[in-house]
């Protein structure tokens, strides 16, 4: 077997549960947004009653908020994340729920709602669950997010449709208060990393299996024995938005 198929059966052996990235340490880097999510929503946190993240995936985010409030939700559609989640948030007092589009809580009972890179939004059901005045918070993935990886397993693709924030927020009801776009870096330096991501992050190639895309992954290894990386670029959109009181 040779380094090239050596490579595609490590990247096969991982689990994909979760949005646990320490795999990728040493393997691939991707440059983080400057508004510091994780940090906002945690100063957030600190100051409500109730608050909820929506596809909250393993709960690896919302777990290093170090305050957390009274009443905290978690809800996630994969199966496979939620026990994940329920195991990462436990020492936050957080309840863990498999849901999905449809939120199964009453009206207007949540202060703050967040979410990190949802692969939907229902901004309807966001608003329709904040309290008068409460937040939502968003860290989205922009449109034409690591084109050039998917590009490379499924080569030219349409322009990227625009993303139509402020005015799918305001259809909902939620006023945008701060809306940001950046455009960031990723480097991934052997086929192993490109191959998982693309099983992990399944919207980037959709049907995506290491089987059907093998002379994709080949080209994709040989360019990075060559030059050192497969460079591609997220584009990450970070969103607030209030309801009116």
């Amino acid at each position: 077997m040779d380094a090239f198929e050596d490579l595609l059966a490590e990247a096969a052996a991982v689990p994909v549960e979760g949005w646990d990235f320490s795999w990728f340490d040493g393997r691939a880097t991707e440059a983080r947004p400057s508004w510091g999510y994780a940090r906002m929503i945690g100063e957030r946190m600190a100051g409500v009653h109730a608050a909820l993240d929506i596809q909250t995936g393993g709960g690896e985010v919302l777990a290093t908020v170090p305050q957390p409030p009274s009443v905290l939700v978690a809800v996630e559609a994969w199966r496979p994340n939620v026990a994940v989640a329920a195991r990462n948030l436990r020492p936050l007092g957080a309840s863990v729920v498999e849901a999905g589009d449809l939120l199964p809580f009453r009206d207007a009972v949540f202060d703050l709602v967040v979410s990190r890179h949802p692969v939907r939004t229902r901004w309807d059901e966001l608003a329709r669950v904040l309290r008068p005045g409460g937040t939502l918070l968003s860290q989205q993935i922009g449109s034409g997010t690591n084109r050039e990886l998917s590009e490379a397993m499924l080569g030219p693709l349409p322009p990227p449709e625009p993303q139509h924030v402020e005015r799918l927020a305001a259809a909902a009801g939620l006023t945008v208060v701060d809306l940001r776009a950046e455009r960031l870096r990723v480097e991934f330096f052997d086929v192993a990393a490109v191959a998982h991501f693309l099983r992990k992050v399944v919207w980037t190639v959709p049907g995506f299996t290491i089987d059907r895309f093998r002379p994709q992954l080949r080209a994709v290894h040989d360019r990075i024995v060559r030059e050192g990386a497969f460079v591609s670029y997220s584009r990450r959109v970070l969103v607030e938005a209030v309801k009116p009181a």
